[in-house]
């Protein structure tokens, strides 16, 4: 692979989507800064990325505390130049509005919306001083709509969504491409299964066209990356051919 004098950061860098954008760009030639809360979970990545070729730097990382997300975005951005900050973190939860409590809407705002701001606002801290960047965060189809259970999940999505588009208009005329993707789809996960299996059987999981492959979503970020800034996306919503819509 030819080596890049730039960096990637992944910020939710988990077992599956994360993990697969880590790989991809890292075949890219970036070097890839991969943050998430338990940080010894990385090491299976971090020896995948090695064995390509490819480097990687593994963090813990709360995304939550601005004090750490700083602190890594800066590191990545003092190995090489921040190209690019990608924002994958999901907290998917489901519960009935009446135990929704104080504590799980919080946390749930928290994960997947305040540390968003956090990133975007960092990331695009450090690429203002360059000119250039791009920053991207990954959706639902909750930030469209809400669903019965997911008041949580659907306000925090909602809101990363009108985080994004908010630093896409002030950035975009900056030179720094914000994108926001919408996975309107289960994405092929161990968790994901488990609860299908649990909620309509096993026929749930007959039909691989359903579910989406980590390695797609990780396609769709690298095709965002790769556009002229003649004509950048901000949204782009993905999903099986064989899901309904």
């Amino acid at each position: 692979m030819q080596k890049r004098n730039a960096t990637v950061a992944v910020i939710g860098a988990g077992d599956f989507i994360g993990s697969e954008i880590a790989k991809k760009f890292a075949a890219e030639g970036f070097t890839v800064f991969a943050g998430r809360r338990n940080g010894d979970k990385l090491a299976p990545l971090v020896a995948e990325i090695e064995a390509m070729g490819g480097t990687i730097v593994a963090r813990s990382l709360d995304a939550r505390k601005e004090e750490e997300v700083t602190a890594f975005l800066n590191d990545a951005d003092a190995h090489a130049p921040l190209e690019v900050c990608i924002f994958n973190i999901g907290a998917n939860v489901n519960f009935p509005i009446l135990e929704t409590t104080e504590r799980v809407f919080r946390k749930v705002w928290e994960m997947a919306c305040y540390s968003g701001f956090l990133a975007g606002r960092e990331a695009a801290r450090l690429m203002l001083a360059r000119g250039q960047g791009n920053i991207f965060f990954t959706g639902a189809t909750a930030s469209l709509r809400g669903g019965s259970g997911f008041a949580a999940f659907a306000a925090a999505k909602f809101g990363l969504r009108a985080i994004a588009q908010s630093i896409a208009r002030e950035l975009g005329p900056k030179n720094i491409h914000v994108a926001h993707l919408i996975i309107d789809s289960g994405v092929d996960t161990a968790w994901v299964r488990e609860r299908r299996e649990a909620m309509w059987g096993k026929e749930a999981l007959d039909n691989p066209d359903l579910l989406m492959p980590p390695a797609s979503v990780a396609a769709s970020y690298w095709q965002l990356y790769q556009q002229p800034r003649s004509a950048w996306t901000f949204e782009l919503e993905i999903r099986p051919f064989g899901e309904k819509w």
